[in-house]
């Protein structure tokens, strides 16, 4: 069975809707990671903020206005209304369904009224229990679509994105769906900020992938949404693949057994070989281990190399909605030909294995189809890698 992304839907640090987006990416534009007072007690993170309008949430859906996740994955999904309507259209309410990944859903909103009603004795007017709840931002986009297809949230940390898009192509296999808006949205938020500030796992500078200088991350917001379906659309989805090593709760496994697992598998399910990959998107946290550890995995998997590169330098990690907003990633580079560039200080750490980092103004092949790989990791050794490739013309649904 042939599947297919035929609509995106994107807001990031780099900008709002996929023309901006493109246009910051292939630049290598790293202007939008700032510091912001306020998240973290006595320090400023460099944060990848959105700082464009995002929408209002509708009056019907009033009480969950105060939930900025429900806002980014609004401001996606508006980006492809017409798409996500026709599809409804064609295939009735009951057979689209709604997949995101997520990890902070209303938490923040949350923490401001905890910390509000342990100040006060009382909840604000304004809080909903339901905002904190994980499924939120898909039963949000499932009322806003007026669906009553299968609805639910993943929230496997920084794989969330990336497995929604391969448990959406599970919906179709099965049948159970005709087409799914899947993807993720993450907004930032004070627990995990101060979370990983404690784990000393943050970068005050611009995050330094796979650099031998590099001293951790920095934290984004985005939301990346597609509508996936077997109907033949401008990206075809090859296949994704993962796994769960369960060697610690926050540190990967060293020699990368478990990623590799996942890349394989991805590989495995779309019928490809590595020499087949023309691009890698790195999960590249700039973090020691995850570093050290995939290095080790990508050039086990590509003894001859690949082109890749880590876009966290310009986004920051957007936690949950990271593997999705790269599989956008993906998506944009085989509409327009170009690459993310490697955007970092190019100190070569002589103890990792070397790897083709993209250089600036690198393209695609012109020989198609030509297929692109995206890799995310998460706490608790969970793997997740998705492919997408050229729709080939004349491809049988």
């Amino acid at each position: 069975m042939n599947l297919y992304l035929n609509a995106l839907g994107v807001t990031c640090a780099l900008g709002a809707g996929k023309q901006a987006v493109a246009a910051a990416l292939f630049a290598g534009d790293d202007s939008q990671l700032r510091s912001e007072n306020d998240w973290i007690p006595d320090a400023a993170p460099l944060l990848g903020a959105v700082r464009s309008p995002l929408p209002a949430i509708p009056p019907a859906l009033a009480r969950r206005r105060d939930n900025r996740c429900n806002q980014l994955a609004l401001a996606a999904a508006q980006e492809i209304e017409a798409e996500l309507r026709a599809a409804i259209a064609r295939y009735g309410r009951e057979r689209v369904g709604v997949v995101l990944g997520t990890s902070t859903a209303g938490i923040e909103e949350a923490t401001q009224g905890t910390a509000e009603q342990r100040r006060d004795g009382a909840w604000p007017p304004a809080y909903r229990y339901e905002h904190q709840e994980l499924a939120g931002p898909a039963e949000f986009l499932a009322e806003w679509l007026d669906l009553a297809g299968p609805c639910y949230v993943i929230s496997t940390a920084c794989t969330a994105g990336a497995r929604a898009l391969i448990s959406a192509q599970r919906l179709l296999q099965m049948g159970l769906c005709d087409a799914v808006l899947c993807g993720g949205a993450d907004s930032l938020a004070r627990l995990p900020l101060n979370g990983f500030h404690a784990l000393g796992a943050m970068d005050p500078a611009r995050c330094n992938p796979f650099s031998a200088h590099r001293n951790g991350i920095n934290i984004g917001e985005a939301a990346a949404l597609f509508l996936m379906s077997r109907e033949p659309g401008p990206v075809q989805w090859l296949g994704g693949g993962a796994s769960s090593d369960a060697y610690h709760m926050s540190s990967p496994e060293p020699e990368g057994v478990g990623a590799l697992q996942a890349m394989r598998a991805a590989l495995d399910q779309a019928g490809l070989v590595p020499a087949q990959i023309d691009y890698l998107n790195l999960h590249g946290t700039a973090t020691t281990h995850n570093d050290s550890m995939e290095s080790r995995a990508v050039a086990a998997l590509f003894p001859h190399g690949v082109p890749c590169s880590s876009s966290k330098s310009l986004t920051g990690h957007t936690l949950g909605a990271a593997g999705a907003l790269e599989a956008a990633f993906c998506w944009l580079s085989l509409a327009d030909g170009r690459l993310p560039p490697q955007v970092w200080d190019g100190a070569v750490d002589a103890e990792l294995p070397a790897l083709r980092l993209v250089r600036p103004g690198e393209r695609l092949p012109e020989t198609r189809p030509r297929r692109l790989m995206s890799s995310s990791f998460a706490f608790g050794g969970n793997n997740a890698c998705v492919i997408l490739g050229d729709a080939v013309p004349g491809a049988v649904a």
